[in-house]
């Protein structure tokens, strides 16, 4: 018989009674540990390689007490008198121990009360704002301790990324490691902005109290720390409620935070404050844009600079006093704004305002604003006419009139029959004005306006005649100045020379004059009808007694803007009246309010030229007071 194959029989597995042993502890402690030092190595290289990744174009630390500042550029009048000035700026180096302990206290409450026991980063705040970046997927919060906010002023740009933010954190850690806790907060009192151009505590302190830091008292200092978190909408200069607002939650964090007892919080809750800021600057909005003008000519120039500028501060004075007494006497309403600017025959630039208050809003609408001249654009139309040969006492027809689709009407839907070229522009009828002009050419028109210097996108239709291309007063002002010089192109301008303080000159304005612009016999002609605007045309409001007036009126669709532009000895001036959001004045229109405003302009601006005597013995330099003011006296009485 075969014998039967049977299966190997299976091995044992060896186990600790067949002699084998498992490893120690101590074995596969050294095991796991090995492991776990290969990975800890491996993620400290990966660290050390991204944070030498961020760190590559970390700035340079080797100046961060030493406080650097912009070249200084000093304005002076056109009588070389020193122009005070907004802008940066930046106060006296102040240290903390001569600061009351309630100045860098209300800071620390409501900007880091965790300060002096974090090592320059909060990891609690870090996290949170991990969490929000992460599921916004860019970063929007901070979590920014003061060290940090420091490193970002001293080092960083603003911009809000991850590289920018990991780097911040950098910083951080390094300057808790090479300054105490007293030198980074010193730095950081000396560096932050808040608002109004003041960077640094001190300079804060003079913008809003004028006084020094170290006379802060509780809620002053409140205020200071409540601006930090918004400056614009908490400045008490021109938001008090908001501020006040503020700096209530200021003195609770103080308190809750055990910066300040509960009794000093009343006393500084129950004291008032007074705001005190600096006297506006001369002329703000011509400052604003002499510094753009100054900087456009010496770009790239570091070096303390005298800049010359054109203004004539008894005219600018004047102005003021006249744009405040005649919008009164207009009765306009306080969210109506206001532009003017004051050109002399050569262009230069006399006095500007930009608008009712410049601590209120720094946007220029002298130079920036550009909105619609509407009838105020028609003298460059007529010059277009006489320029073709038409004469002044030539009539023309005023009857409705169709061009293609559009039926264009006078003013009160009022028409005269044949008039004049001269009653015409007076009475400033539309339909003649788009009768010259389709007869003249629209091309003629605009050839005539820019070579008046109306640097504007005009139009190619016939709207083009009633002023529907966009100018600022400035540009206007501009394109009216030959109407004053006998027929010369001008550039306007602010400044006339600039110099560095040892007498090295920079820059030298040579020229104002740009070319021919009309010839005489035209300019004369155009002034004529300017003149009989005023005399008995719809410009009857800008009247002068010291002076003759040339001028003529501008009022759009809707009345949404109303313009008076004119000129009377030598002098141009441009009077714009409108609101920012572009809504209808009501009954306001250029031959009203914006007339009697530049009345009320020029009458002082003409007697506030050197070696002129005053024809009205109007007070030049005095606070605008109705009842105190014959020109306003006056417009009383006439109603």
């Amino acid at each position: 018989m075969a014998k039967r194959k049977t299966r190997p029989k299976a091995r044992k597995r060896k186990t600790a009674r067949s002699g084998q042993r498992r490893p120690g502890a101590g074995v596969l402690i050294l095991r796991y540990g090995a492991d776990a030092g290969v990975f800890v190595l491996t993620g400290a290289i990966g660290v050390a390689l991204m944070l030498a990744w961020f760190a590559r174009d970390l700035p340079r630390t080797d100046n961060i007490w030493r406080t650097d500042r912009e070249a200084r550029v000093t304005f002076v009048a056109a009588d070389s008198t020193p122009l005070p000035q907004q802008g940066v700026t930046a106060g006296a180096p102040i240290r903390l121990a001569t600061l009351p302990e309630h100045v860098p206290n209300a800071i620390l409450a409501v900007e880091d009360r965790n300060f002096y026991h974090h090592v320059g980063v909060n990891p609690i705040s870090v996290v949170r704002a991990f969490i929000v970046n992460a599921s916004n997927g860019e970063v929007r919060q901070g979590g920014s301790t003061i060290t940090q906010q420091l490193a970002k002023n001293l080092f960083l740009s603003p911009e809000k990324t991850w590289k920018r933010k990991i780097q911040e954190l950098m910083l951080a850690v390094w300057l808790e490691h090479r300054f105490t806790k007293d030198e980074i907060l010193t730095l950081y009192l000396n560096r932050v902005y808040f608002g109004g151009g003041a960077y640094g505590i001190d300079a804060a302190s003079h913008r809003y109290f004028s006084k020094s830091a170290r006379q802060l008292s509780v809620n002053e200092a409140a205020i200071l720390a409540g601006l930090l978190k918004a400056p614009s909408k908490y400045a008490p200069s021109h938001n008090p409620k908001d501020a006040g607002a503020r700096a209530r939650l200021v003195i609770e964090a103080m308190v809750n935070a055990g910066l300040l007892s509960a009794s000093r919080a009343d006393e500084a809750l129950a004291a008032p404050v007074q705001v005190k800021t600096r006297a506006y600057a001369t002329a703000p909005y011509f400052l604003s844009f002499a510094e753009k003008e100054a900087r456009r000519v010496t770009t790239d120039l570091d070096a303390d600079l005298i800049v010359e500028t054109t203004l004539n501060q008894h005219m600018q004075r004047a102005l003021e006093i006249g744009l405040k007494a005649g919008s009164t006497a207009a009765a306009l309403d306080e969210a109506v704004e206001i532009a003017a600017v004051v050109l002399d025959r050569e262009g230069a630039i006399r006095a500007m305002a930009g608008g009712r208050d410049f601590n209120i809003s720094q946007f220029n609408r002298a130079t920036q604003a550009r909105r619609q001249p509407g009838s105020a654009f028609k003298p460059f139309v007529y010059l277009a006419a006489l320029e073709d040969g038409v004469n002044p006492q030539q009539k023309i027809l005023d009857a409705p009139i169709k061009i293609g689709k559009w039926s264009p009407d006078n003013y009160n839907s009022k028409f005269y029959g044949e008039v004049t070229l001269n009653e015409a522009m007076a009475r400033s009828l539309n339909s003649v004005v788009l009768r010259l002009q389709e007869t003249t050419g629209r091309n003629s028109v605009r050839l005539a306006a820019r070579r008046m210097g109306l640097e504007a996108d005009l139009s190619k239709d016939a709207a083009l005649a009633l002023g529907v291309d966009a100018v600022s007063p400035l540009m206007l002002a501009t394109a009216y100045t030959p109407f004053a010089n006998g027929g010369f192109r001008i550039r306007p301008h602010a400044i006339v020379k600039i110099t560095t303080p040892d007498g090295q000159l920079v820059y030298q304005q040579v020229t104002s004059y740009d070319g021919v612009a009309a010839s005489p016999r035209t300019i004369e002609q155009i002034n004529n009808m300017l003149r009989a605007v005023v005399a008995w045309g719809t410009g009857q409001k800008a009247g002068l007694k010291n002076a003759t007036a040339f001028g003529k009126t501008g009022t759009t669709q809707d009345n949404r803007d109303a313009w008076f532009a004119g000129h009377a000895e030598g002098l141009v001036c441009v009077v714009w009246v409108g609101r920012d959001d572009n809504r209808s004045l009501g009954n306001v229109t250029g031959g009203t309010a914006a007339a009697m405003i530049w009345r009320e302009v020029m009458s002082r601006v003409i007697d506030a030229q050197p070696n002129r005597q005053p024809v009205l013995n109007t007070p030049i330099l005095a606070p605008v007071k109705l009842n105190d003011d014959p020109l306003g006296e006056l417009l009383r009485e006439q109603g």
